[in-house]
């Protein structure tokens, strides 16, 4: 055989369908290692700030003090997903008790949100989803992409609620430390902000933070890398130590923060802050073939599609020893099901997959009683709006970008109103009350619900331990077109779904992100443990001294 027909065989083999895979980024098997520990376990996708949560833990706090401390330290730490300018959900199971309550603090539009802002370009917008293009991209970023930032407020509920008399101005100490010394100037933040420098140079403020000199930060050639402040975050941190976290909402820092708004061009308002509640509300439940109840965050998050696969699946469970082929097949078939009903439902069934970019974060943490907490909080977009307001140093949410901006439709923009989005924060117990116990979410986008059933499905039907399932390939299903499967897959289990229906073989990396980012605790007898995702470098499970 010619050098020239071998490698147009390798040529036609690659472009097999079932066969296809993308160029090679990476060389190399990823590892994560699991934390293990008797005081409770904080995992999140930056190692800092689940750092930040176990030293709350080892200084008395319990898992609602740790959650809170470890959201406001992402804020600092990983601003592209998170932070005071976000919204969110989480589920939370008190020791003891057998049912979840969910802290509510999920997207809402100014009331004076008024559809006539959002004129039409009369094309389609295919980038993110497939709504009709807007004049400007005004609901995509900018001042008029902005919902109600409600994420204090659940992070304030989150510790008025479940929280023990560990003051918040402790808790708000690691965030304040950070945000003072600063962002991680390494690889990871110059791929990070590369990705957004595209809109993030439109803003003054955003550009002057984050691309210094007009490009973005690049880690030193060798050495260590340095850091990066970002705007006046830190004092406003500081000022909510002091003053509490009411007064992001009716104080001084309120009306800091209308002021930037209206600056702006936005239109939320001090009235839009005032009126701005968390709530609180018992979990609905996914029963899990018999033998597990899933506490899920309900009806304008995942949960109901994730009960749709939980049905869909119940006859069909995996193999005790793990996943194989027609496990895999029957459960992309499902998920794509799912997905056709679920977006018929929202009034755009040709809404296009998400793009490779994940903005939001999960952080999951149980405590040494045994209490669970799994928060999820977005900005929506890598990096939200990309408009960071310069007197307070927040990085407002583009939450308008979840409505259909045409007038009329079943998801479209009005004043006050929620849209449906993709977080999916769960809780596991036993049906029979006992333990083990389980807390779970992920950050992706619609890729979040395949990459938590997966998890599910893998610990709780297939035994495995917490660490071999976040290793275990996995597929994607996003919407009702077609499936991502990890390429480190038997090629037999590729084959099957290639037969199956559409197909793309993908790897599973830091960028692009074909995969959604899950982490998990399990709370034992006595022990806790947990997990982060393994192609995230920056994650971390971190166990309580």
């Amino acid at each position: 055989m010619t050098v020239v027909t071998a490698l147009h065989e390798t040529v036609m083999t690659i472009a097999e369908p079932h066969r296809a895979r993308a160029y090679r980024t990476q060389n190399w098997s990823l590892t994560k290692p699991s934390a293990r520990g008797r005081n409770g376990i904080v995992v999140s996708q930056n190692h800092e700030a689940a750092a930040a949560g176990a030293a709350i833990l080892a200084a008395g706090g319990n898992a609602a003090d740790a959650a809170v401390a470890t959201a406001f330290a992402l804020a600092a730490v990983e601003p592209w997903n998170s932070g005071l300018g976000g919204i969110g959900f989480g589920v939370v199971l008190k020791a003891g008790e057998s049912r979840a309550q969910v802290v509510d603090f999920g997207p809402v539009a100014s009331r004076r949100a008024d559809p006539a802002d959002y004129p039409l370009t009369g094309e389609m917008k295919l980038d993110f989803f497939a709504w009709p293009g807007v004049v400007g991209d005004r609901n995509i970023h900018g001042p008029l992409s902005f919902c109600i930032p409600s994420s204090v407020a659940g992070y304030a509920t989150l510790k008025d609620r479940f929280g023990t008399s560990m003051p918040v101005s402790e808790l708000l100490q690691p965030a304040i430390g950070l945000a003072k010394r600063g962002l991680a100037q390494d690889w990871y933040t110059t791929l990070k902000i590369a990705s957004s420098a595209s809109i993030l140079r439109l803003y003054e403020e955003s550009a002057r933070i984050y691309l210094p000199d007009g490009l973005p930060p690049v880690p030193p050639y060798q050495g260590v890398p340095g850091f990066m402040r970002l705007g006046n975050l830190g004092a406003t941190l500081e000022h909510l130590a002091r003053a509490g976290l009411d007064d992001f909402y009716r104080g001084e820092l309120a009306a800091r923060l209308a002021a930037d708004i209206a600056r702006a061009g936005g239109v939320v308002d001090a009235q839009d802050l005032a009126d701005c509640r968390a709530s609180v509300r018992e979990a609905p439940v996914i029963d899990w073939r018999g033998t597990h109840r899933i506490h899920t965050a309900g009806g304008l998050t995942a949960a109901p599609t994730l009960q749709a696969v939980v049905e869909g699946m119940a006859g069909s469970p995996p193999p005790a020893g793990g996943p194989d082929s027609a496990w895999f097949v029957k459960l992309s078939q499902v998920m794509r099901e799912a997905y056709a009903s679920r977006l018929s439902g929202l009034g755009a069934a040709q809404m296009a997959k998400e793009p490779a970019e994940t903005c939001t974060t999960h952080l999951t943490v149980v405590d040494g009683e045994g209490t669970i907490v799994a928060l999820t909080t977005t900005l929506l977009s890598s990096m939200g709006s990309r408009l960071v307001l310069p007197e307070t140093g927040v990085l407002m949410n583009n939450g308008m970008m979840w409505f259909d901006p045409r007038p009329g439709s079943a998801n479209a923009i009005a004043p006050g109103a929620r849209p449906l989005c993709n977080m999916c924060p769960v809780v596991v117990t036993p049906a029979d009350g006992g333990v083990p116990r389980y807390g779970a979410g992920a950050s992706g986008g619609r890729r979040i619900l395949a990459s938590v059933y997966q998890m599910l499905a893998f610990t709780l039907d297939c035994g495995m331990s917490l660490e071999d399932a976040a290793h275990q390939p996995r597929i994607d299903v996003s919407g009702p077109d077609g499936t991502s499967a990890d390429a480190r897959l038997p090629e037999g289990t590729l084959a099957a779904l290639a037969a199956a229906g559409p197909l793309s073989v993908v790897e599973h990396g830091v960028l692009p992100l074909n995969f959604a980012c899950p982490n998990m605790v399990r709370a034992g007898q006595g022990e806790q443990d947990g997990i982060s995702d393994a192609a995230s470098p920056w994650s971390a499970a971190v166990a309580a001294s």
